[in-house]
């Protein structure tokens, strides 16, 4: 009898054991320690003294591993301390994205309000947002397709390039004036809804005249590249931002340029790829702006 009694004992704290084990090991489940609970977006603005319309955006760093930045269109990577240029007069509103650990994420705004255009900042750039038939105008395609299989469309204030693959690409361009040796900063707007496979996006700032047929390569400022590590998942944002090719001139990935003397040189944006099914790239606020 004290035997039975002794055994059944043993049982129910074998039970017990066992159930508040599975009880602990839930627990652990539910409560992952990896995945950041409370991230904190939180951000100053500050001008930057002696230039005008500059911000230096400052994140506070705790928990937070990296961050995006969005000034109206789209976000893009950026550092924890970003300065902005906002050339033109007008009311902005600036969006942070801090990640945390685990990919927790948390957004922050606030606005800028810039009274007055920095007239050493222009866009030199015509019909860069595609908003009317003469913006269109401004610009003149590339011919690199004669048949016809990657073109260029334009539509919703911005441009959009398709191509079936096969190597199938087509370019548009348009005459820009420059001075010698000063910089300009090149960028725009650009967004695919899904990511791409075997495919370029380049943007070239060349003294060359582009010749229908001929693939144009003369300095590369700029771009999105498949085999760079670049445009493989879904985008929208500054090309600035999103893009990986090397600059041709510094051989680091950078949207500035200048050049040798004064005179006309050529914004060229082409894009092709090799693969079948890809999405669409869609581009708009296409800028070339003294620095």
């Amino acid at each position: 009898m004290n035997l039975n009694i002794y055994f059944r004992k043993s049982v129910y704290l074998m039970l017990a054991l066992a159930l508040g084990t599975l009880n602990s090991c839930s627990e652990e489940v539910n409560e992952n320690p990896l995945v950041a609970t409370n991230v904190d977006a939180s951000f100053t603005i500050t001008p930057v003294a002696g230039a005008m319309n500059t911000y230096l955006l400052t994140a506070q760093p705790v928990g937070v591993i990296s961050s995006k930045w969005d000034t109206g269109d789209g976000a893009s990577p950026g550092k924890m301390n970003q300065v902005i240029s906002l050339p033109d007069a007008g009311t902005y509103t600036v969006t942070h994205t801090a990640i945390g650990a685990g990919a927790a994420m948390a957004t922050s705004s606030q606005q800028i309000v810039v009274a007055q255009t920095d007239p050493a900042k222009g866009n030199l750039v015509q019909g860069g947002t595609f908003a009317t038939a003469a913006d269109v105008a401004k610009w003149t395609s590339a011919q690199l397709s004669p048949s016809g299989a990657a073109f260029w469309t334009f539509a919703n204030k911005s441009a959009t390039i398709y191509s079936p693959g096969g190597w199938a690409q087509e370019g548009i361009y348009q005459a820009i004036e420059v001075v010698k040796d000063r910089e300009y900063t090149i960028d725009m707007t650009v967004s695919c809804p899904a990511g791409l496979d075997q495919t370029f996006f380049e943007v070239y700032a060349g003294k060359s005249v582009p010749k229908p047929g001929v693939e144009y390569k003369d300095n590369l400022v700029m771009g999105i590249g498949t085999w760079d590590g670049c445009g493989t998942a879904k985008f929208s944002g500054k090309l600035s931002g999103i893009g990986c090719k090397k600059n041709a001139a510094t051989d680091t990935v950078s949207n500035v340029v200048k050049f040798s003397e004064s005179g006309t040189i050529y914004l060229l944006i082409r894009s092709g790829s090799n693969a079948t099914g890809n999405e669409p790239i869609t581009v708009t606020k296409i800028e070339f702006r003294g620095k």
